[in-house]
C-alpha cells in the first residue's frame, strides 16, 4: 500500500475522554491496553505528520443523546455503555455540557481535532460508519486510501475497517495507535482485533512504520 498525501487520509475512531483518559468512563477495561500501546502518544505523533504534511484528517467520533435511551434492544457493550453514560451528550443540537465531558476530545489532542482544517463527521451510533457520513466525506475529497487508528480496537476501529473495505478503500492499520478492552469472561478485545486486522487490512503497521510511509 503506497501512502500519499494526495489520495490518503488519517482516520481516527473516538479520540475522547471516554476511552482515552484516566478518568474516563471506561478507563478500568481499557486503561492497560492504551498505557501498553502508548496509543495517545503514538495518535497524537501522527496527527503531528499528518498536519505538517498536509494530509487530510477525518475523526469519526461516537455520541448518545437522551433520545437514544429509548433503543429496545442492545448488545452487551452498549448496554454498558448506556449504564455508564458513555459518550453522552445533553443533545445534538447543543454543547450543554459537553467541554471536557466524557464525549469531549481528549484535551491533547484538540489542537489537531479543532483548526478549522480537521473533517468531523456526523457521529456512529453502534460501531460501524454505516450510521454516519464518514464514507460521503472521503468520496467527496477524492481518498482511496486510508491510515486507521483509534478507539475501540475490537468494536468501533474493527468495524469501521470492515465497512471501509466492503466500500473498496485501501486501508492499513496502525496497531499502536489503538487499543482494546479486556474483560474477565469476554476476554482481551486487543489481542482478537489483532487477529482479524491481519487477516483483513492491506497493511498493519507500526506508528513508526506508519510515519515513515507518510515522509
Amino acid at each position: 500500500m503506497e501512502i500519499r498525501r494526495t489520495d490518503t487520509a488519517v482516520v481516527f475512531i473516538d479520540p475522547q475522554n471516554d476511552v482515552l483518559s484516566e478518568k474516563g468512563a471506561n478507563w478500568a477495561a481499557v486503561g492497560a491496553s492504551v498505557t501498553e500501546n502508548r496509543t495517545v502518544e503514538n495518535m497524537e505523533r501522527i496527527f503531528e505528520v499528518a498536519k505538517a504534511k498536509g494530509y487530510d484528517v477525518f475523526i469519526s467520533p461516537h455520541y448518545f443523546y437522551p433520545t437514544d435511551s429509548g433503543w429496545k434492544m442492545n448488545g452487551p457493550l452498549e448496554a454498558e455503555e448506556f449504564r455508564t453514560r458513555t459518550f453522552a451528550r445533553s443533545g445534538p443540537l447543543t454543547l450543554a455540557g459537553f467541554s471536557n465531558s466524557g464525549a469531549d476530545w481528549l484535551d491533547r489532542f484538540k489542537q489537531y481535532i479543532e483548526d478549522g482544517k480537521t473533517i468531523v463527521v456526523s457521529p456512529h451510533k453502534v460501531f460501524g460508519p454505516q450510521t454516519n457520513d464518514l464514507v460521503l466525506q472521503l468520496r467527496k475529497r477524492g481518498i482511496s486510501k486510508i491510515i486507521l487508528g483509534g478507539m475501540l480496537a475490537n468494536m468501533c476501529v474493527e468495524s469501521h475497517l470492515r465497512e471501509l473495505l466492503e466500500q473498496g478503500f485501501e486501508v492499513a492499520l496502525v496497531k499502536d495507535a489503538t487499543a482494546g478492552p479486556r474483560h474477565p469472561v469476554w476476554g482481551d478485545g486487543y489481542q482478537a482485533a489483532m487477529i482479524n486486522y491481519r487477516f483483513l487490512a492491506h497493511a498493519v503497521l507500526s506508528t513508526d512504520e506508519t510515519i515513515d510511509a507518510m515522509r
